[in-house]
């Protein structure tokens, strides 16, 4: 498999999305901290805004304020495998 992407994302609560993977592997990720480190993503920290988010064309997790997170990083967090793992099993 070449590289990992999300097929679907679902919002659970709080800051917390379910996801699936392309290697059907699923997982949910809290994204509290992540929201707090960045700036960028300031208008997250209020959880129905946090909500709406929607998968782009690569697919990538993406907030309209800007904000995106790569399917790579959400895949570490919700699996605990790195890609190479990934490749390598």
């Amino acid at each position: 498999m070449e590289c990992v992407s999300i097929i679907e994302a679902r919002y659970v609560k709080d800051y917390r999305v379910f996801l699936k993977f392309n290697t059907g592997e699923t997982g949910e990720v809290d994204l509290k901290d992540i929201v707090y480190k960045y700036q960028i993503a300031e208008p997250l920290r209020n959880p129905e805004k946090f909500s709406q988010f929607h998968l782009d064309s690569w697919p990538t997790l993406v907030w309209d304020c800007g904000f995106d997170i790569a399917p790579e990083s959400l895949y570490f967090w919700a699996t605990g495998k790195s890609l190479w793992e990934m490749k390598t099993s």
